[in-house]
């Protein structure tokens, strides 16, 4: 029967997931090899998205997609109890055609399509894997084949299933003892023994006894886990080849006197193994899996306590100040006549565009256009993510103003920005998510002038609190608690579910505001402007911009505090519903120390 008569996807290799069952899954990562090393988790930058080399599962099960080719049912093997009627409902794969059947629906077919008297070969070392009667058929071989198999034969739609003498070994049906003589007889009716082929002896080595050969795929896992150990116990390569070296000396395996001197001279030594086999100092002798040849001679000590995984660090610094050179060289070898102070008065009147564009003419221009004087300010608003390659060139730039406004920055990648800019003056981060803004608790801003943090979600006061308290980790002695926007002139927190006590703490920790934005505060009414102006207030002296529109709780009674701020110098009352405009008016024309002007409905400014 071809493949093309099986139906679409004839032939298509699925997937195998792993069993979650074998000592292999249940174990952790190592964190020491070089998939372990690639991983995200142990600091790699996870471009090989591998597992760890010690969790590759021994035994890995078709995925729960894995449908019959024939009759297009998943495997039904729970719904019955005979181990017979099991095998027939279970799925079976393929290991050279990779098609997937039910054992069961085989026998199902018409007469005309059956494989008559073919017989499925079992791979034991893999669940749920055969080679296919119509693969045997044809005589096709696998290139992975499992070290014990068990031989399905259809005899006129029945089948019976042979299995080995080990009954320990798995298996479908009832264990059945069957010597050499019987299983054959079954397998091949009508055949005289005489002409019955003998099976021929395993191979046996000179080392000791013979032993079953076990199947490529099982011994390339043994020889890898095998390696894996000899490498975790050898703590030194260079000391165990000294030590290996020194042993073979006092053996007696020196050069013979035949060898000539120059060779001696050139330090070429004939080979380990020639001499015959080497024992370590422990008697101990590493062999490779499947044969008897000796592997590796080195001493085999006793395993060095786990290190701890060590994580790539890439430090980033900012270029210096003044790089070299001073000069543009030419393609004649003369320097060009302007200097590098006059190149950077040009590259000052260009955009960050522009001055991308000039950083790929030359290597010299490009170190040129790094200058932090020509990055005062620099707008990363807008973007879904922002990838490690960008976060470089910011921290390569050191600008004064960082916009990252409606972007999807991370509390790692804010977290490491803040650590390595600390000239930064202006953070935009209006909104971002808590999740990340949450990183300026744990990072230093000594030069912070203007912080935006409107429009943050889910924002209470505990977080805050956390936000404007000093940090815990303060030094032994120190009397001193500042606050992490003590010097902070700037504070943009529109849209926010600001409280009176969160007020508090702010005139307690932010003392120096001259610019507040509490536009739309939902919270914000009456109460909370006679706390911005009481006596007691900081801010009543230091006040010139108060924004307060979208404040419906304020009413008429709050206007005359705002004459207590002699510095005043911009009031915002716009979509304050309950403020008349008659009282906005009264307000602008008597007004602290001047009046005020009123180009817009409740938007009072002075003139300085």
């Amino acid at each position: 029967m071809s493949s093309s008569s099986r139906g679409p996807g004839a032939g298509a290799r699925r997937r195998r997931t792993r069993c979650r069952r074998c000592r292999a899954c249940v174990r952790t990562e190592c964190g020491d090899c070089h998939f372990c090393r690639d991983m995200k988790k142990f600091g790699g930058p996870g471009r090989m998205k591998q597992s760890c080399l010690l969790r590759q599962c021994t035994a890995p099960v078709l995925p729960h997609t894995a449908v019959c080719l024939l009759c297009g049912e998943a495997g039904k093997e729970d719904t019955v109890e005979g181990e017979e009627e099991k095998f027939g409902l279970s799925l079976m794969e393929c290991t050279i055609c990779n098609e997937i059947v039910h054992p069961g629906c085989l026998k199902s077919l018409p007469s005309c399509l059956q494989m008559g008297k073919a017989e499925g070969v079992i791979n034991a070392e893999i669940p749920n894997c055969w080679e296919c009667p119509r693969c045997t058929q044809e005589g096709r071989t696998s290139k992975v084949k499992g070290g014990r198999e068990r031989h399905l034969k259809k005899v006129g739609g029945d089948a019976c299933l042979l299995r080995g003498s080990d009954p320990g070994g798995p298996g479908l049906l009832p264990p059945r003892v069957l010597n050499p003589s019987q299983a054959f007889s079954s397998c091949h009716p009508g055949l005289p023994p005489e002409n019955w082929e003998k099976p021929k002896p395993p191979l046996a080595s000179a080392e000791g006894p013979a032993v079953p050969s076990p199947s490529p795929q099982r011994e390339k896992l043994e020889r890898f886990k095998r390696m894996c150990q000899l490498l975790e116990r050898v703590p030194d390569t260079s000391s165990s080849s000294s030590d290996s070296d020194s042993d073979s000396d006092s053996s007696g395996t020196s050069l013979s006197e035949d060898e000539a001197p120059g060779e001696a001279r050139n330090g070429r030594r004939p080979a380990r193994g020639s001499s015959g086999e080497k024992e370590n100092r422990g008697g101990r002798r590493a062999v490779r899996p499947g044969t008897g040849g000796p592997l590796l001679s080195w001493p085999l000590g006793p395993a060095p306590p786990p290190r701890p995984p060590q994580l790539e660090r890439h430090v980033v610094r900012p270029p210096p100040r003044s790089p070299e050179p001073d000069t543009l060289p030419l393609a004649a070898g003369s320097d060009h006549p302007l200097p590098r102070a006059a190149w950077l008065r040009v590259f000052q009147h260009l955009g960050p565009r522009e001055l991308c564009i000039c950083m790929r003419v030359c290597r010299t221009w490009s170190r040129w256009c790094y200058d932090k004087r020509l990055w005062p300010r620099m707008d990363l608003s807008r973007r879904k993510s922002l990838t490690p390659p960008m976060l470089s060139g910011v921290v390569r730039r050191q600008p004064r103003a960082l916009d990252l406004s409606w972007t999807g920055v991370s509390k790692k990648q804010l977290m490491w920005l803040l650590n390595r800019l600390q000239g930064l003056q202006e953070l935009v981060l209006s909104g971002c998510s808590w999740l990340s803004v949450s990183a300026l608790g744990s990072a230093p801003l000594p030069a912070l002038r203007l912080l935006d943090l409107r429009w943050i979600e889910d924002v209470k006061d505990s977080q805050l609190r956390e936000l404007l308290l000093p940090p815990p980790d303060t030094k032994p002695g120190q009397t001193e608690s500042r606050g992490r926007l003590q010097g902070v002139a700037e504070l943009r927190l529109a849209g926010l579910e600001l409280t009176d006590a969160s007020l508090r703490l702010l005139l307690r920790h932010a003392p120096q505001l001259s610019a507040l934005d509490l536009s739309h505060c939902a919270h914000v009414g009456d109460p909370s402007v006679h706390l911005l102006t009481a006596p007691t207030s900081p801010l009543r002296e230091t006040l010139v911009h108060l924004n307060l529109a979208g404040c419906h709780r304020l009413t008429d009674h709050c206007l005359p505090l705002f004459r207590r701020c002699p510095r005043l110098r911009r009031l915002d009352l716009r979509s304050c519903r309950q403020l008349s405009p008659e009282a906005c008016a009264r307000l602008a024309a008597a007004g602290p120390p001047g009046p005020f002007r009123c180009p817009e409905e409740k938007l009072l400014l002075k003139d300085s």
